[in-house]
């Protein structure tokens, strides 16, 4: 008897094509549409429709059955309450990361089970090792393109039961297999953004959720420059929209350094860009793939926000909290974005950032 393989399908080229890819493997192939977000456009149509149109061209094509299921009560519960959350303290998260852990590896892998899946798939770009009954997670074949970055969350169980088709397959090879099958996919643009909030402007979109709060634009050693419209709207490095130009000592574009969210006040800097560089991070607690390390002080490779190469760096676990010390100093650490580790070719995990360490006060 064939096993079952159900594919979360998104309506894009990526999951189109994994389960392309796994029909002709030999598995039974379900698709399984998610519907995380409830919101109509200025037309009065979901958004989710178009979507859900090109999963169904997709799948009868490809002769599978396909199903929708709405996550959307769960995903504002366990996702965007805390998206929301983290910005009203002035963080910066990233719910992506959130999304496949609370959602994509959990109601929707449990939906799964209930069709009768003995796989659950996706079209991410990573790659898995399942051996001896441990899961590794993989980075893809396509460098530029890897998602392991947003999977660092997933323990050994949401693991032990997922196929990632597309791991060993460059994108351009993922297109012309669409277009050569005849895929309604196969040209559709990448999706981009934040899930929920798409292409519209993003200082809109949260001001619906969170009243904007102007406050007072500072240099580090408190000249008033300006006024802000809300530190929410800022990331550290930030230089466009400050509208503090024409400064008489101006040495240079204007950039954000801190944002204190607890007095509502933005400082900026001009010139060196030093105060954006620190020697290392705090973080309280991580997700370690497969399991928490042996050692407590170990070299591994690193990334601090999820399209930036890797960066050399030592991880110390302390009682309460993990230290990172990094091999160069690193630009913009953001607190509530993920540090994500790297050993070789496996993720091994990661966690939320806590802060910045700019000054080593000892040898390490």
């Amino acid at each position: 008897m064939k096993e079952t393989v159900v594919v979360g399908m998104s309506g894009g080229v990526d999951s189109s094509v994994a389960a392309l890819l796994l029909k002709e493997q030999g598995y039974k192939v379900i698709g399984l549409f998610m519907q995380n977000w409830e919101e109509e456009n200025e037309d009065g149509c979901c958004t989710a429709e178009e979507d859900y149109a090109d999963v169904r061209r997709v799948a009868n094509l490809l002769d599978i059955p396909y199903y929708t299921v709405n996550f959307s009560k769960e995903y504002a519960k366990r996702v965007f309450s805390y998206f929301l959350a983290e910005y009203k303290a002035g963080r910066t998260p990233n719910p992506d990361v959130l999304c496949n852990r609370e959602i994509k590896f959990g109601p929707f892998r449990e939906y799964a089970k209930n069709l009768g899946a003995d796989y659950i798939a996706t079209g991410h770009y990573c790659d898995i090792l399942h051996e001896g009954g441990i899961h590794y997670l993989l980075k893809a074949k396509d460098a530029g393109k890897d998602q392991t970055y947003f999977l660092n969350q997933l323990s050994q169980e949401q693991l032990s039961d997922v196929l990632f088709p597309l791991g060993k397959l460059r994108k351009e090879e993922v297109r012309r297999i669409a277009e050569e099958n005849g895929l309604a996919t196969a040209h559709k643009k990448d999706s981009t953004g934040i899930c929920f909030i798409g292409e519209r402007n993003f200082r809109k979109f949260l001001q619906t959720y969170i009243p904007a709060k102007k406050g007072l634009i500072k240099t580090c050693d408190g000249r008033v420059l300006g006024e802000h419209c809300g530190t929410m709207y800022y990331t550290l490095g930030q230089r466009k929209g400050l509208n503090i130009g024409g400064q008489k000592d101006d040495e240079g574009r204007w950039f954000v350094v801190e944002k204190d969210a607890a007095n509502n006040i933005l400082y900026v800097a001009h010139g060196s860009e030093e105060k954006l560089y620190s020697e290392g991070l705090i973080m309280k607690n991580a997700n370690w793939i497969p399991f928490p390390p042996a050692q407590k002080e170990f070299r591994c490779t690193g990334k601090f926000r999820y399209r930036q190469p890797e960066q050399g760096c030592t991880v110390r676990i302390r009682e309460g909290e993990i230290e990172v010390w990094f091999d160069e100093k690193q630009r913009a650490i953001t607190e509530g974005q993920f540090a994500v580790f790297y050993d070789g070719e496996k993720c091994i995990g990661g966690g939320v950032i806590e802060r910045a360490i700019f000054r080593r006060e000892k040898d390490f």
